[in-house]
């Protein structure tokens, strides 16, 4: 399969601050490829400098073929892009907005409107409405119109579903989904590990770093170590004990209970709980649970 992204060893800095560490990856053409991470891993460094609005300090980046430094104008009019936070014009409607960047591209929203009508009709009715006066979610569906009306082989999309409802996140993903089917590669970064079950493949990134690459469900069955669930009536000090447990290889909050893996590997839950309770914890639960995404990040990160 081709690829419609390629990457080879890029870094950036701000000054002493490094964003991006010697990153190398590749997106196959007409897959949905995740950068899984938190905020300030580098996430938005990297997709601007795929969209040619930021030069890196060193490597390469090709975008559908073209290198995104030496041949910028072509890797422009082939690649859609919505950044993190909405920059289109919120003095001009909706209708106004589709019509300027329709025109950007030497296109008109009439000649490729089928190409965005699944999501342009849901705000179509709005089309008077001034860009400012939107909700988060239609403010959404807007900008992704505006990035797809080119016809673009690649849509970046940074962290698009960062402050809108849980709903238009739903339809987002369901664009996202019927826009592979029709061809196009997206690469989508995202803070929130629920949605990397969502892509074809994700690349797990902190702080510059790619920590690892594969499929969700391959990440998820490459955690080799006993994952427990452990909860008690104090979580600050049953996250403290379990911390300074001599065998603990990671413990961390996870929603109303702890995670934790041991560095041995095998050993007894009732030594754990029984350490627990001399520790003066009460109402001590302690279950054997199967790992998601944030576990495999957050092992990953401890470097085991």
């Amino acid at each position: 399969m081709a690829n419609s992204i390629e990457i080879k060893n890029v870094s950036k800095s701000y000054g002493n601050t490094v964003a991006l560490k010697d990153i190398s990856l590749s997106v196959n053409s007409g897959e949905i490829f995740g950068l899984i991470g938190p905020d300030g891993a580098g996430k938005t460094t990297l997709i601007r400098i795929l969209a040619t609005l930021l030069l890196p300090d060193k490597g390469s980046a090709v975008m559908t073929n073209y290198d995104v430094v030496k041949d910028y104008k072509k890797v422009r009019s082939s690649v859609g892009y919505m950044p993190g936070k909405f920059s289109l014009y919120q003095d001009l409607t909706i209708e106004e907005n589709m019509q300027l960047y329709a025109t950007m591209f030497g296109t008109t929203v009439e000649e490729n409107y089928h190409l965005v009508k699944d999501i342009y009709s849901q705000i179509e009715p709005f089309k008077k409405r001034r860009a400012g006066k939107l909700s988060g979610g239609m403010k959404q569906k807007l900008a992704l119109s505006c990035s797809l009306i080119h016809k673009p082989e690649v849509l970046l999309l940074d962290e698009p579903t960062t402050g809108v409802d849980p709903v238009s996140r739903k339809e987002l993903w369901e664009m996202l989904k019927k826009l592979k089917n029709d061809g196009v590669t997206v690469f989508v970064s995202t803070p929130y590990m629920d949605e990397a079950s969502l892509c074809d493949r994700i690349a797990l990134i902190q702080a510059g770093e790619i920590l690892g690459i594969d499929t969700p469900e391959s990440i998820v069955n490459s955690f080799d170590k006993t994952l427990l669930s452990i909860n008690s009536s104090d979580k600050y000090k049953l996250l403290n004990d379990i911390r300074s447990y001599e065998h603990c290889n990671s413990a961390f909050p996870f929603g109303e209970s702890l995670h934790y893996t041991d560095k041995r590997t095998s050993f007894d839950i009732p030594q754990i709980y029984e350490y627990l309770r001399n520790c003066g914890n009460t109402n001590v639960e302690i279950a054997v649970i199967k790992p998601a995404i944030e576990d495999c990040f957050m092992n990953l990160m401890v470097g085991e």
